[in-house]
């Protein structure tokens, strides 16, 4: 995804007083020196000669991969402007938000916003965004023509485009090599599988990052990742209309699970005081992992965004569970049919992920940050999430 900073920005100024070069430098909440922009291209005709400048009077949020973020960017610039058109509510976001739960529309309004995007050789695609901004924008010492313009556009667009390529290539990487479908799979192969998915996944969100959800928007989505290339190969083939597809799974979804196994609960299932199917071993990582949240968040009052340890020790505790709900949540209804080995490439990742979490632990520990009871506890929660995440994978190997 863009590494996008907005919320950590203190204030900034970009120069494109020389044509053809951009060069910046912005301040960031929690880094002493600002980072560097040197960057090739224009900004869009409204920024394009000038000096812009501007500040962020909101309460910044600290990026948890800052440190990640090289001091001097160096690359391309994408586009550059203070006019694109954003929509902005006009109720506070934890307001508009539990509107639209409650399937209302909040009041919101068209508004100009600050867009600046570049393609560095450090960080790839970075964007700062925010229609909150107060600018300064100083007279231009020069302007585009109409042939130069168009260029401009063309450069932006050739930044994206190479940035996409790579994605591409990512994606191309990990589907060489990979069986047959109707072909017997193991874990390795589910693995590189998911891979491939990982990848695809990041394409998207990249594009819809970059170009919205309109309908324009979305047929250069689908260009772009190839699914009009697909629809073309199928052209003989009925297609189904949207409304037709929004029927069946709906229909899918009131279709009740079968029950499971009553002879396998407290091993492959139980049920929750709220009537929830879970596997046992994700109900107790999703329940410890919701303990610790509420125990930093809530009872200590501590701010994870300020501490990129103990937010990794959180997230990745939490994000452990949502792995183990996609390995094992699925097995109560559809035993006998799960694959095995893609249940090992599942857990794999669950594992990953509480690996990060203990490390995120111990970096905590170190600073006592947390009590040594909570700390001790939640050493003794991972460490033995891990064996049984290790003891199903023994499991299933062996199926």
């Amino acid at each position: 995804m863009a590494f996008r900073i907005h919320d950590s920005v203190l204030r900034g100024e970009i120069d494109n007083r020389q044509k053809g070069i951009v060069r910046g430098k912005i301040w960031i909440e929690g880094r002493a020196e600002p980072i560097v922009l040197d960057l090739k291209g224009n900004a869009h005709p409204d920024l394009a000669g000038c000096l812009l400048t501007f500040t962020n009077p909101l309460e910044r949020i600290l990026h948890p991969h800052l440190d990640s973020l090289h001091s001097l960017q160096r690359g391309t610039i994408g586009d550059l402007t203070a006019s694109r058109k954003v929509r902005v509510f006009d109720v506070p976001i934890e307001e508009a938000l539990e509107m639209s739960r409650r399937g209302e529309k909040p009041p919101e309004h068209m508004a100009n916003s600050l867009y600046l995007e570049w393609f560095s050789q450090a960080n790839g695609r970075v964007v700062v965004e925010s229609a909150d901004y107060e600018l300064t924008i100083s007279p231009p010492e020069w302007r585009l023509s109409p042939a130069e313009n168009e260029q401009r556009a063309k450069d932006a667009a050739a930044g994206m485009g190479d940035f996409l390529r790579r994605l591409t290539e990512a994606i191309d990487a990990q589907k060489r090599g990979q069986k047959d479908p109707e072909a017997k799979w193991d874990e390795h192969d589910y693995e590189k599988f998911m891979r491939e998915c990982d990848a695809r996944s990041e394409k998207y969100r990249e594009l819809l990052d970059k170009y919205g959800d309109s309908d324009e928007a979305h047929e250069r989505i689908a260009e772009e990742m190839g699914w009009n290339e697909d629809e073309d190969e199928n052209d003989g083939d009925e297609r189904m209309s949207i409304e037709e597809i929004n029927a069946i799974c709906e229909a899918a979804a009131e279709e009740p699970l079968p029950e499971p196994d009553p002879a396998r609960e407290g091993i492959d299932w139980i049920r929750t005081q709220e009537g929830e199917i879970r596997h046992p071993l994700q109900n107790r990582c999703f329940e410890s992992a919701l303990k610790v949240w509420r125990q930093v968040d809530q009872e200590l009052g501590l701010d994870r965004a300020e501490d990129k340890d103990l937010d990794q020790f959180v997230f990745e505790f939490q994000t452990t569970g949502a792995k183990l709900a996609g390995a094992l949540n699925g097995i109560a209804q559809e035993r006998g049919t799960c694959d095995a080995a893609f249940t090992v490439a599942y857990l794999k990742r669950a594992l990953d992920h509480l690996h990060k979490s203990q490390a995120g632990l111990e970096a905590v520990a170190a600073k006592k940050l947390l009590p040594k009871k909570m700390v001790d506890e939640s050493r003794k929660e991972l460490f033995e999430i891990r064996e049984d995440i290790l003891r199903l994978m023994d499991e299933f190997r062996g199926r």
